[in-house]
């Protein structure tokens, strides 16, 4: 086991991730691991995450980086975006400079692939930078074959698409900002732009690991140095080297464990469908009313995960009408407890990367009911791929009745393809522990990373 190292070398990495959970909590794992072979890793936490990534690991440092705003700034996404790509650079290069005189001077700035102008900006402190990637490669390659002017814009919603190492893909199935960049051109434009300097790196690490999109690791392989070191899992859900690494350690919401997992003792295995959409994603009321009564209609024990602010969309009475025994909403949950738990059946997700991840990870089967950029990929993949859920289907109006709610609930849970998802998913399970346990494939990518820092000269200053 390990636990805390000091660091064996003189190599030391900042870790930049942006500053949201969904991109910082794969980063963080990764410097976990880092951490765990001799490394000595700094993670940068921009002022808008505040105080919530100050001694979050015994084993890696945190600093702040300026990104323009205190703590409690709101500002639009547009408005954040640029002015955190304007200020960063100087912030960066001071930190730099601050740690370049003392025994462990930065030797790499691993920067979140959508901050690419960080390797330009690390070179020019004389310190060299690697991406790393928190999408799957499938999305990844779609928004380089839009970019390259493969997939057509606009395209028509009965198109079919064809690329090269991919499936044949329907319209629904493609990340929303291959084909709609006017809604939030802010992020479409960071999306695009994790391709602008892909060639230049000597590394491109990527949450995902060796097996689980095969096809599309071959084809990006032979044209880029892609090193898949994932799942970015807490460890002692899969290979359990790292006796200290039991969650995140970061959650910018507060989860209501011990009510969670109380209810689910008292459940009887894979009897429960655990309902979550992460962090990010907004359901329109009359969509909040049919899940709620889908869930309802199917007669299965649920757990159901409704932030805060997207209570007051659920129809009246509902949790007060709602059976203790039969069903518990809560505001957040420990999501890796729940899905590791045995009462666990299915989750009912959005199929955002990391959620998709844990599942795998924790051999859960699924129902994918995906709302924007990368998640309609995501689903194709967990429905046509993996086989190990399936993928709701929605009206005229863009809306997923409750019958169809209650279909695929009854389908995963206990239909004909049942026992097949279950075995398929945990099939992964067994790949994903595999990949990280000693000698597996992300375990040596993670070596040759390492080795590579050992080797990589001062890069010049420009």
């Amino acid at each position: 086991m390990v636990s805390d190292p000091k660091p064996t070398g003189k190599t030391h990495v900042f870790v930049f991730p942006f500053p949201i959970q969904g991109h910082i909590n794969p980063m963080l794992q990764f410097s976990k691991r880092l951490a765990s072979k001799g490394v000595k890793v700094t993670l940068l936490a921009a002022t808008k995450t505040g105080e919530s990534m100050l001694g979050l690991t015994a084993s890696i440092n945190v600093e702040p980086v300026f990104d323009g705003y205190k703590e409690g700034d709101n500002p639009g996404i547009d408005e954040y975006l640029n002015r955190f790509k304007e200020v960063v650079p100087q912030s960066l290069a001071e930190l730099i400079e601050n740690h370049s005189s003392t025994e462990y001077p930065v030797k790499c700035v691993i920067y979140d692939s959508v901050l690419p102008w960080v390797l330009d900006a690390a070179r020019r402190s004389g310190t060299e930078g690697c991406p790393f990637f928190t999408q799957s490669l499938a999305v990844c390659a779609l928004y380089y074959h839009a970019l390259q002017g493969v997939l057509k814009v606009p395209l028509e919603h009965s198109s079919e698409v064809s690329v090269d190492s991919l499936p044949p893909l329907e319209f629904k199935d493609l990340p929303s900002f291959v084909y709609d960049t006017a809604t939030y051109p802010g992020i479409a434009e960071i999306v695009q732009s994790q391709f602008s300097n892909i060639d230049e790196p000597s590394s491109l690490l990527w949450n995902t690991y060796s097996g689980l999109e095969n096809e599309v690791e071959k084809w990006m392989a032979s044209k880029w140095p892609v090193k898949p070191i994932g799942p970015t899992i807490p460890s002692m859900y899969l290979d359990k080297r790292l006796e200290e690494d039991k969650d995140y350690d970061l959650s910018l919401f507060e989860p209501s464990s011990e009510k969670c997992m109380n209810w689910l003792d008292s459940k009887q295995p894979r009897s429960v469908v655990y309902v979550s959409f992460g962090s990010l994603a907004v359901l329109a009321e009359d969509q909040m009313a049919e899940l709620a009564w889908g869930l309802e209609k199917s007669n299965c024990n649920f757990l159901w995960v409704v932030r805060e602010l997207e209570m007051k969309k659920l129809p009246t009475n509902f949790v007060e009408q709602t059976s203790s025994d039969k069903g518990l909403v809560v505001t957040w949950s420990p999501q890796l407890q729940v899905l590791a738990h045995k009462s666990v059946g299915c989750f009912f997700t959005h199929c955002g990367w990391n959620s998709t991840l844990e599942a795998l990870s924790l051999g859960v089967p699924m129902v994918a009911m995906p709302q924007w950029t990368d998640q309609p990929t995501n689903a194709k993949f967990v429905t046509d791929i993996w086989h190990v859920g399936v993928r709701v289907g929605v009206d005229e109006n863009g809306i997923v009745p409750k019958e169809e709610i209650d279909r695929c609930i009854r389908q995963v849970m206990e239909g004909e393809g049942s026992n097949e998802f279950r075995r398929n998913s945990e099939k992964l399970n067994e790949m994903a522990r595999n990949a990280l346990d000693e000698g597996g494939s992300s375990d040596k990518n993670i070596d040759e990373f390492i080795s590579s820092l050992h080797a990589t000269p001062k890069p010049s200053i420009k």
